[in-house]
């Protein structure tokens, strides 16, 4: 289910034959809103299993819908502009739904959390492979864990680890009980972190925000969707400081109650929005 539907469309003005980038299309909900309201999409992903999901959700579209397998920091449009740009970052739904894909601990699986399955880069690597210092630094970085070296030490003490449940259990045992039972499970920050690391996410971010405001036409519009703190305050400031763009939102819009209750993932969304400056 698509986070902020009814945000996203208003804030993309999308209008009939416009021309749009899903930069991340997933499962192809926020691209079919902007089908159904008569736009055309370029949807890009760089996992094929999304990929796949999305082509058929949208093959009804016809050739008002083309697809790329690609990482939105690596798309080169060409000539090419756009009426508006969309970005839903983060791990979506589905990613997280497949245990095989190791996103998420509550169930067993491989430590992956590759999005992009080509790479050689696994979350495996990293734990099994990274010195204590560098786990550390990841963990407090990435996933804002304040336990971070104590976690880091256990862990190199107790790896090589093949799963998700063998990692999380290891990380639960190396902290307080306090912390232990707390309001999220103490791995959460890990795996965050460690996903982040994986798929090179915050870079690549940064990478396509430098890029993506050159893509619009004048008057066109960018929404970006982010999932925790790290994210928001990359696009956050990039808008701000890029001199092609006028921010529309000097705060993030958040979902309304009746979507988070109808889909509790979206509580933690913030959507920013931001338009092409004509052309003087």
């Amino acid at each position: 289910m698509p986070v902020l539907r009814r945000e996203v469309v208003e804030g993309l003005t999308v209008r009939p034959g416009g021309l749009y980038l899903d930069a991340t299309v997933g499962g192809g909900g926020h691209s079919t809103l902007i089908l159904a309201a008569g736009g055309q999409v370029m949807a890009l992903d760089q996992d094929d299993q999304a990929i796949a999901a999305a082509q058929s959700r949208l093959a009804e579209w016809g050739d008002r819908v083309s697809f790329q397998r690609i990482n939105f920091a690596q798309f080169e449009p060409g000539t090419q502009q756009f009426d508006g740009i969309l970005a839903d970052l983060g791990v979506s739904s589905a990613q997280f739904d497949v245990p095989q894909r190791g996103f998420s601990f509550r169930q067993e699986a491989p430590l992956d959390m590759r999005m992009d399955q080509r790479q050689e880069l696994t979350a495996a690597s990293v734990i099994n492979q990274w010195e204590e210092a560098k786990l550390a630094n990841i963990f407090f970085t990435y996933g804002e864990e304040r336990l971070s070296r104590r976690i880091a030490r256990r862990i190199v003490e107790q790896r090589p680890f093949q799963t998700t449940t063998e990692l999380a259990e290891v990380i639960a045992r190396s902290v307080p009980a306090s912390y232990r039972y707390g309001r999220i499970h103490p791995a959460t920050r890990v795996f965050q972190a460690l996903r982040i690391v994986v798929n090179q996410e915050l870079e690549v971010l940064e990478h396509f925000l430098n890029q993506a405001p050159h893509w619009l036409k004048p008057g066109g519009r960018i929404a970006l969707i982010s999932f925790h703190s790290l994210e928001d305050r990359i696009v956050k400031h990039r808008l701000k400081e890029c001199a092609l763009l006028k921010v529309l939102t000097k705060k993030p819009i958040n979902p309304q109650e009746d979507e988070i209750t109808q889909n509790p993932r979206a509580r933690s969304a913030k959507l920013r929005i931001a338009e092409r400056l004509s052309v003087k």
